[in-house]
C-alpha cells in the first residue's frame, strides 16, 4: 500500500520492524474504519509502516499489542530511528505515518503538500511525557536546580557536582567533587529539541543558542549516544553523568526537581498535563485546518506544572491513495488517543493520559483523512 504522493520518489528505509498489529472488534476502531463490530471481526487487513520518535517506543509496543488484540488480520510496523528520520521518511513517502517529539518547521509543511496532498501533513498528539534530567550519582536519587544552573551544567560552564549553583540548592545533601559528565543525543532528535527549546525559553542569559533537534555543534566534545536507549545506557554506566531523557526510560537514575516559580517541581504525569494545558496553537501557511502542533509553555510559572515536556505526534498525510489506507491509518490512529490507547500506553510507558476534551479533537482530526478522488 502506498503513500499518497504526487511526482515523489518513496525511500528506501532500514526498518527494524517492531511488532505486529491489527484487525478487529474494538468499537472505536471499528467506528474509525467502518467495519462491523460484530464477533466474526471487521474486514482490515494489509500493514502500516511507520517510524520516528524512540521516545514512543514503549507506548508503541502497547499500542500494536492492543490494536492487536482486535484486529488479527492487519499489522503496524514501527522503526524508532529518532523524530527527525521519521519526518523524513514520510516526507520521502518511505512510511505512511511518523511518530515525532518535534513539529514540522514551515519548509517541511511545504514538502508534505508534494507528498501528502493539497493539505499536506496533519499533526496528531499521541504521547506527552515529562522529560526527566538524570544524573548518575550513588546514593542521591533528587536534586533540586533552577533553569539556569541546568543550562550551564548542560554547557559546560558547571563541571563538578560540588559546585556552588548545585550546593546551594541543596542545603542537606552531602555533595561529592566528581566531574559531571554530559550526555546528549548523536541522532536529530525530538526530545533534543524540546530539551533545548526549555532552555532557551527558560534561561535565555545562558543557554544562548537557538533550539533545535541537534545538538549544538560549539559543544562538541561531551559525551553522546543514539536514541533515548543509547543515552540512558551512557549515563547509567557513567559516574556523575547527566542526560535527558524520556522519564518512562532513565530507570533508577535520579532525577532533577524543576525550579517553577517559588518551588521545585518532579516530573510527573500531572506536572507535564498541566504544562501541556498551557499550549497555544501553532500557526502557519500550508498547515491544515484541524491540525493540532502545539506551542508549549516553557517559561510558565504555573504551580505543579512541569515545564521540560514533549508532546509526541504521529503525523499523518491529510489525504492517501486508496481507501485500505485511509481505513487502517483512521483505525489505528483512532485507537491510539482513545481512553483504552492512551490507558495502555499509560501503564506500558508511564506518559501522561491526554485529556478527554484534547481525545476528542485528536479523533476528529483523524476522522477527516480522506483517500484520494
Amino acid at each position: 500500500m502506498k503513500v499518497f504522493r504526487i511526482g515523489r520518489t518513496a525511500a528506501v528505509l532500514s526498518v527494524a520492524a517492531l511488532a505486529l498489529a491489527a484487525c478487529g472488534s474494538d468499537n472505536a476502531t471499528n467506528a474509525a474504519a467502518g467495519t462491523d463490530s460484530s464477533a466474526s471481526g471487521s474486514a482490515l487487513t494489509g500493514t502500516l509502516s511507520g517510524a520516528g520518535a524512540s521516545s514512543q517506543a514503549s507506548a508503541m509496543d502497547a499500542w500494536i499489542a492492543g490494536f492487536n488484540e482486535s484486529n488479527p488480520n492487519a499489522s503496524i510496523q514501527y522503526s524508532p530511528d529518532g523524530s527527525g528520520a521519521g519526518r523524513e521518511a514520510l516526507l520521502a513517502g518511505g512510511v505512511q505515518f511518523a511518530g515525532s517529539d518535534a513539529v514540522l518547521k514551515d519548509e517541511e509543511v511545504q514538502a508534505s503538500l508534494e507528498t501528502c496532498g493539497p493539505d499536506g501533513a496533519l499533526h496528531v498528539p499521541a504521547y506527552i511525557s515529562p522529560i526527566a534530567i538524570a544524573f548518575n550519582l550513588d546514593g542521591i536519587e533528587e536534586l533540586n536546580l533552577d533553569a539556569d544552573t541546568i543550562a550551564g551544567i548542560f554547557r559546560g560552564e558547571i563541571t563538578t557536582w560540588n559546585d556552588p549553583a548545585i550546593a546551594g540548592q541543596n542545603e542537606g545533601t552531602e555533595l561529592p567533587g566528581t566531574a559531571i559528565t554530559v550526555v546528549h543525543r548523536s541522532d536529530e532528535s525530538g526530545t533534543t529539541e524540546n530539551f533545548t527549546e526549555y532552555l532557551a525559553a527558560a534561561a535565555p542569559d545562558v543557554w544562548t543558542t537557538e533550539a533545535s533537534g541537534e545538538w549544538p555543534a560549539e559543544l562538541d566534545g561531551q559525551e553522546n549516544a543514539q536514541g533515548t536507549s543509547g543515552v540512558v545506557s551512557a549515563a547509567s554506566a557513567t559516574s556523575g553523568a547527566i542526560t535527558y531523557a524520556d522519564a518512562s526510560a532513565v530507570g533508577s537514575m535520579g532525577t532533577v526537581a524543576v525550579k517553577v516559580g517559588g518551588e521545585y517541581v518532579p516530573y510527573s504525569a500531572d506536572a507535564a498535563s498541566k504544562a501541556v494545558e498551557a499550549s497555544t496553537p501553532v500557526t502557519g501557511e500550508g498547515r491544515p485546518e484541524l491540525d493540532m502542533a502545539m506551542e508549549l509553555a516553557r517559561d510558565t510559572t504555573e504551580s505543579g506544572a512541569y515545564p521540560v515536556v514533549l508532546v509526541s505526534y504521529h503525523l499523518y498525510c491529510t489525504t492517501y491513495e486508496d481507501q485500505d489506507t485511509v481505513d487502517l491509518i483512521k483505525a489505528f490512529g483512532s485507537y491510539v488517543v482513545s481512553a483504552e490507547g492512551q490507558a495502555a500506553a499509560g501503564e506500558a510507558a508511564g506518559n501522561a493520559p491526554m485529556s478527554a476534551a484534547l481525545q476528542e479533537q485528536a479523533a476528529k482530526a483523524i476522522e477527516s483523512i480522506k483517500a484520494a478522488s
